[in-house]
C-alpha cells in the first residue's frame, strides 16, 4: 500500500520539476529571443508587436508552429525556426501565466461604436458579433486568441491583413468577417478592445 503511494508521489514530483524545467527553458528563450519585441512579461511596448501576457497557451503554441512551418508568414518565421514542440508549448504556458495590464481607451466615443459592433455585430452589413467567437470579455478560447487589451495598431493591422488575405493562417472565417468591416468599424472595434 505504501509503495504505490510513494510511486505516485515520485511521479507528481517529477512532473512538477519537468514543468519547472519547461518554464525555466521558456524563460531562457524569452530572454534570448522574445523580450526585445514582446517584453519579458509579454507586454510589448511597440504597437506593431502583439501583447502576449494572458494570451491562451495553446493559441501561442499553434501560432509558433504555424510560423515555424511557414503557414503563417512574418518576421517570426526565423524566430520560430529552431523551436521544438515542447518549447512552443512552454512559451505558451509562460506568456499565458503573465497577468495582462489594463490600458486606457483612446477616443471613448469611437470605442463605444466598437463595443456595439463587438457585442452585436452589424446586421445591415452581415458582420457577426466578435463576442460570438472571442467571448463577451475578449478572452478567446484555447484555439482562439485573447484580443482584449491588444494594441490598437496591431488589431487594425491584423483585421486589414485578414481582409486582404495577407494573414496566411486562420484566414477562412476571419476573412469573411473582416471583408465586411468598414475602415471606421475596424478602427472602432480595435479602440474598444485595446482598452479592455
Amino acid at each position: 500500500m505504501l509503495r504505490p503511494l510513494l510511486s505516485a508521489a515520485v511521479l507528481l514530483l517529477a512532473a512538477g520539476s519537468l514543468h519547472a524545467a519547461d518554464l525555466a527553458r521558456a524563460q531562457a528563450i524569452v530572454t534570448a529571443k522574445c523580450q526585445l519585441c514582446h517584453g519579458m512579461e509579454g507586454e510589448s511596448s511597440s504597437a506593431i508587436y502583439p501583447r502576449l501576457a494572458g494570451q491562451n497557451a495553446a493559441y501561442i503554441a499553434k501560432q509558433l508552429a504555424d510560423f515555424k512551418s511557414g503557414r503563417r508568414k512574418g518576421t517570426m518565421n526565423e524566430m520560430a525556426a529552431d523551436l521544438t514542440e515542447a518549447e512552443m508549448a512552454a512559451l505558451g504556458q509562460y506568456f499565458s501565466s503573465k497577468p495582462p495590464q489594463a490600458h486606457r481607451v483612446s477616443d471613448p466615443d469611437l470605442a463605444a461604436v466598437g463595443k456595439y459592433i463587438y457585442h452585436n455585430g452589424n446586421k445591415w452589413s452581415g458582420v457577426a458579433a466578435c463576442a460570438s467567437c472571442h467571448g463577451e470579455d475578449g478572452a478567446g478560447t484555447e484555439k482562439l486568441p485573447r484580443i482584449a487589451g491588444q494594441h490598437l495598431r496591431y488589431l487594425v493591422t491584423q483585421l486589414q491583413d485578414f481582409n486582404s488575405r495577407e494573414r496566411t493562417n486562420d484566414n477562412a472565417i476571419m476573412h469573411s468577417i473582416a471583408s465586411k468591416l468598414t475602415e471606421m468599424e475596424i478602427e472602432a472595434v480595435a479602440r474598444y478592445l485595446s482598452g479592455k
